[in-house]
């Protein structure tokens, strides 16, 4: 790569490989100092200006954008150094993708990033830190997934477990309530029956004490008709009465002269 560069210089006026050199010198001291609006200035002059197109130059310019914030044009950056035939040049483009993927909320493809970054410069510890980061990052993340799961199935069981208490609770409770409202309709028809009889009772009683007022009223009442033929019976009787009396007077007075008369011995008793 060195010889093809200075192949190329070779072909290049004099005055451009002074300004070349100067672009790259000046562009290194202002990244170095921190000044990377500067330096990302002369990257991009050396790349668009001289036409530049060497992966360190394109790599360098893409970090001075990282470090201003610019990540959109840095990941293109990235993107096209991550193939090069440079390992190193290579590595630090994927460790630098894994970076922005990791900040961005992407784990998976930030690992990705550093594995390739460690496949392709294995002595690459700022890669294998990272890599190492993210993996335990992804671990405890997939364990509190799995906690998580485990908690809402057991907040599930228990809320399932609850309810089946809770169904069983109420229909217990319904069933109470039916058996009570159960005895107290048995208690209210037994309360009404009763009722009715004790009513019955009464009005048998009514009855009886009104057939037996009409019964005395209709004592009480008098027949004329009747009493005409009960005078007329009285004295009747009253006859009747008198003739036997009468009769047996005349019997007993027989008797008494019957009984002064001699008996005749010489006649049989009969």
């Amino acid at each position: 790569m060195i010889r093809l560069l200075f192949l190329l210089l070779a072909f290049l006026p004099f005055t451009d490989i002074g300004r070349i050199n100067a672009a790259k010198e000046a562009a290194k001291k202002a990244y170095l100092k921190g000044d990377y609006k500067k330096a990302a200035e002369q990257y991009s002059y050396l790349i668009d200006s001289l036409g530049i197109r060497e992966d360190e130059i394109i790599l360098n310019l893409a970090n001075a954008r990282f470090q201003l914030n610019d990540t959109a044009l840095a990941k293109q950056g990235y993107q096209q150094t991550a193939s090069s035939v440079n390992p190193d040049i290579r590595s630090a483009s994927w460790q630098q993708l894994g970076v922005l993927s990791n900040r961005s909320g992407k784990p998976e493809q930030a690992l990705e990033a550093f594995r390739q970054a460690l496949k392709a410069n294995p002595s690459n510890e700022d890669a294998r830190q990272n890599y190492e980061m993210v993996k335990r990052k992804l671990e405890e993340r997939k364990k509190e997934e799995e906690n998580k799961k485990d908690k809402q199935d057991q907040n599930k069981k228990d809320k399932n477990q609850k309810d089946k208490e809770q169904d069983k609770k109420d229909q217990n409770q319904k069933d109470q309530q039916q058996q009570k409202e159960k005895q107290q309709q048995n208690q209210q028809n037994k309360s009404d029956q009763k009722k009715d009889q004790q009513q019955q009772q009464k009005d048998q009683q009514q009855q009886q004490d009104q057939n037996k007022q009409q019964d005395k009223q209709n004592q009480n009442k008098l027949d004329p008709e009747k009493m005409k033929n009960m005078k007329m019976t009285e004295e009747k009787a009253k006859m009747i009465l008198d003739a036997m009396k009468s009769n047996e007077v005349q019997y007993i007075q027989q008797n008494k002269r019957k009984a002064t008369k001699p008996k005749d011995n010489s006649k049989p008793d009969w």
